[in-house]
């Protein structure tokens, strides 16, 4: 079995692009953001503990940098393992078994009776909420059509930033109230069972990537079920999973010449695949993407709380004020629905980071409690604004072949650098001080946007065939909104 002609399998994503948004779009955003909400409850819960653990536990901020670092590690796994996977066994199912592990160790940070348990389970849970979080970036963008793909991304995002602040919620009601408060932070990421769940029910396998494996005719199958539940009938020229003739010519826009042969379905996705032809230049730039804003994102949101206290703030203060803080996450997403595919995604990247970077440097430099929440509360703005782009651009550079593995490897690089990160900021901060710490983010938070401005591919209402498509620019067909 070969992998479909290009024709085949453009068409399909043409029949996908040009789906008005339905029912299932709504559901499959609802069951992906319902997952990734409580896996950031998951991920962000540490942030809002950290000032009890040390004071139960006795942890020096050395060991708390080694908690946060060594569990990027496990996320660092989990995004090429979890890509991996998608791309060679499927979306569907590396989701769910991603999903089974990060509720496992779920179980097990809420159990756990000293730092290296602790070390363990978040390392565990790490890894299978980021293969989790993968798989589900690449499921949105296969299945939504190109004209509204970064929107309902955004979406999704807004839904699940929501868990930054049930987090710092969590942490401001119970830590401070029990001592084993913080516990019930780490539990509340066990209510992911419930879109697992919907995952299971609503989420089927990727069509584009059946087609490339070669299994087009239970491509089409979903396909022409997606087009039911839209509304829309299937056109009665269709040959199963080929697409009529005239939409795999305006899908299909190149030549003989440029188009890529065909690869074997049972072929095993390589790493060695990113660093060849036009995959390497679109490698480097969305990892350089990732690498710079998460790194800057993640430092912020770990250490502004740990950070605020060490400046004199008690306890109640800093989660009160970390709450406050997270609260304008979801916030920051809603904002940049409008912009998200309205103009060149680059560009927008670069404006966000340059005001992101402006913010951090004014926020390092003041000691005001109420210039630190308004300066605080718009970093937190300007990141989360950024997330959804960074999202949408790094799984819309690549072929499906190698969709989920791209997007998964780039991210998970970021989670080496992440490794190191904590340690780094406690040395800037013991060395440097306070305002060093946030100058070092403005830095990081500018870099993407400019990088993938200079050297990355337009994407934004561009089918994920024609992105992906050796083909000239000026050839690919921008789709109207649905």
């Amino acid at each position: 079995m070969t992998a479909a002609p290009p024709s085949h399998a453009a068409a399909l994503g043409h029949r996908l692009d040009r789906l008005p948004l339905s029912s299932f779009h709504r559901r499959l955003v609802i069951a992906l953001a319902g997952m990734i909400l409580f896996e950031w409850v998951e991920t962000y819960s540490f942030a809002f503990v950290v000032p009890a653990l040390r004071d139960q536990w006795g942890l020096s901020l050395s060991t708390v940098a080694l908690v946060a670092g060594i569990g990027q590690l496990g996320a660092f796994a989990g995004g090429i393992l979890g890509g991996y996977l998608a791309d060679r066994v499927g979306r569907r199912r590396t989701m769910l078994a991603c999903v089974t592990l990060y509720c496992a160790a779920t179980v097990g940070c809420v159990l756990v009776q000293n730092p290296w348990q602790l070390i363990t389970a978040r390392t565990l849970a790490h890894f299978g909420a980021q293969g989790m979080a993968v798989v589900a970036i690449v499921v949105l963008t296969e299945f939504v059509p190109a004209a509204a793909r970064g929107r309902l991304q955004t979406y999704k995002v807004a839904v699940g930033s929501l868990g930054i602040p049930i987090a710092a919620w969590a942490g401001y009601f119970f830590v401070p109230q029990w001592t084993w408060g913080w516990r019930l932070v780490f539990a509340l990421g066990l209510f992911g069972v419930v879109f697992a769940w919907l995952i299971r029910r609503w989420v089927p396998e990727s069509p584009r990537w059946l087609a490339a494996r070669g299994d087009v005719a239970k491509a089409d199958e979903i396909v022409r079920s997606i087009e039911r539940q839209c509304g829309v009938v299937t056109p009665p020229d269709t040959d199963a999973g080929t697409g009529t003739a005239a939409a795999a010519a305006a899908a299909a826009d190149m030549d003989a010449a440029t188009a890529p042969p065909a690869l074997p379905a049972s072929g095993r996705p390589r790493l060695a695949e990113l660093w060849t032809g036009g995959n390497r230049r679109n490698f480097l730039v969305v990892a350089t993407m990732w690498v710079t804003g998460l790194l800057a994102y993640s430092a912020y949101n770990t250490w502004t709380p740990t950070l605020l206290s060490e400046t004199g703030l008690d306890l109640d203060d800093t989660l009160l004020l970390s709450a406050v803080l997270a609260t304008a996450a979801p916030l920051g997403a809603l904002v940049s629905v409008p912009l998200i595919d309205r103009w060149d995604r680059r560009r927008t990247q670069l404006v966000l980071g340059s005001l992101a970077a402006a913010t951090l440097i004014v926020f390092g430099l003041v000691r005001d409690t109420a210039a630190v929440l308004v300066l605080g509360c718009l970093v937190t703005l300007l990141f989360q604004m950024t997330m959804p782009f960074l999202q949408v651009y790094s799984a819309e550079v690549f072929p499906t072949r190698v969709r989920a593995l791209g997007s998964g490897s780039a991210n998970a690089l970021s989670r080496v650098f992440n490794f190191g990160a904590p340690l780094l900021v406690a040395a800037i901060y013991e060395n440097a001080g306070y305002t060093a710490v946030f100058v070092l983010l403005a830095a990081l938070s500018a870099t993407g946007g400019l990088v993938a401005t200079l050297f990355g591919p337009r994407t934004t209402g561009v089918s994920l065939e024609d992105t992906t498509a050796p083909t000239r620019p000026e050839k690919r067909k921008e789709l109207s909104a649905p």
